[in-house]
């Protein structure tokens, strides 16, 4: 006779859907616990990828936080500042100088309190939008669903976060030394709250909030519709013959790869994004009327390396933040999904 654990267990695999990417259809059974219904609730695909995504967020903005904080410096730096044109090393040097560990994190708590949700809805939204065009439930897509399916999920992700990401990119830069923008000798910086009141409150309501949105959706858009279509490309070349899965380093290798690739086709969109986000700060030298005056001030004004400016900092994140963010996700949803994940997407 089987025991009680046993007849749980059997009940627990009976109720689960044996097609892949159906995911987990709990039933009303008295005899499952707790623990094994919420195991079961979280093997559910979308909220599996949502946590993960979460985790994966988190984790990559962490790593590379003070690159992070020095791309948007370099982005937002016009002909005329000086204060951070210098290699790289050296800019990463006078952070440290000047503010110490705070000045390395400086904005990374409301980033991660930005990219947690983002994270999650992108790859969530992702496992929503597929279901359109799977030819059956859990059949695999082709690279240009994959491209269409990411950039609906980063479309999504960033429409519901990008108040946080503006505020991100103000508490990024009003600590750098600036001189234009000096604060008095012991004035306290506003955080992100104080912020955020502050801008909706003097600086046009909603609108102020979603200032740079079209230029931020042009740009995400490619971007993780790129970044989802090259993962799976590399992630394959990574897979050793005979093996379903690579190992924990290609997929740190085909996370990097798709996020490389990826960031330098729509790295443009990203300066016009952050100069749009400060666009109304006094002391920064420049008002942008659109996009299309924005590009041409930007190309007469600072030449064509305008618009990549800062991507050599973004380059050296991007790699650790994607490949970290790839690994973080799969292991997370996993761990999650257990031996019900179908697929690593």
């Amino acid at each position: 006779m089987p025991n009680s654990s046993e007849k749980a267990q059997a009940q627990a695999v009976a109720i689960m859907s044996d097609e892949p990417g159906k995911g987990v259809k709990p039933l009303s059974t008295p005899d499952l616990t707790t623990l094994e219904r919420a195991r079961l609730v979280l093997a559910q695909p979308v909220l599996a990828s949502f946590m993960a995504g979460g985790v994966a967020g988190a984790v990559s903005r962490t790593v590379v936080s003070p690159l992070e904080r020095l791309k948007i410096i370099f982005q937002i730096q016009t002909i005329g500042r000086d204060e951070y044109k210098m290699s790289v090393p050296k800019a990463l040097a006078k952070m440290w100088r000047e503010e110490g560990w705070r000045g390395f994190m400086a904005g990374n708590g409301t980033n991660c309190i930005r990219i947690v949700p983002y994270s999650a809805v992108q790859f969530s939204a992702y496992n929503v939008y597929k279901r359109f065009f799977e030819s059956e439930p859990g059949a695999p897509l082709d690279a240009y669903q994959r491209l269409l399916c990411g950039g609906l999920a980063g479309i999504t992700s960033v429409t519901f976060t990008y108040p946080l990401d503006i505020v991100r990119t103000r508490l990024s830069i009003q600590s750098a030394s600036f001189s234009s923008l000096k604060k008095e000798a012991g004035q306290k910086l506003p955080g992100m709250w104080v912020l955020l009141v502050n801008m909706y409150k003097t600086e046009g309501g909603m609108p102020a909030l979603y200032r740079g949105i079209l230029p931020t959706v042009a740009g995400v858009a490619p971007y993780v519709g790129l970044n989802f279509m090259v993962y799976e490309i590399a992630r394959t070349k990574f897979t050793r013959e005979g093996q379903k899965d690579p190992g924990a380093i290609g997929k740190l290798a085909a996370g990097a790869v798709s996020g490389a690739v990826a960031q330098t086709i729509t790295y443009p969109f990203d300066v016009l994004r952050r100069r749009f986000q400060i666009n109304t700060m006094s002391g920064m030298g420049y008002q942008y009327a659109g996009i299309g005056h924005a590009i041409k001030q930007i190309i007469k004004t600072e030449g064509l390396r305008g618009l990549y400016k800062g991507i050599v900092p973004n380059l050296l994140k991007v790699a650790p933040s994607m490949a970290s963010s790839w690994l973080s996700f799969e292991m997370t949803r996993d761990m999650l999904m257990g031996k019900w994940n179908s697929g690593f997407l």
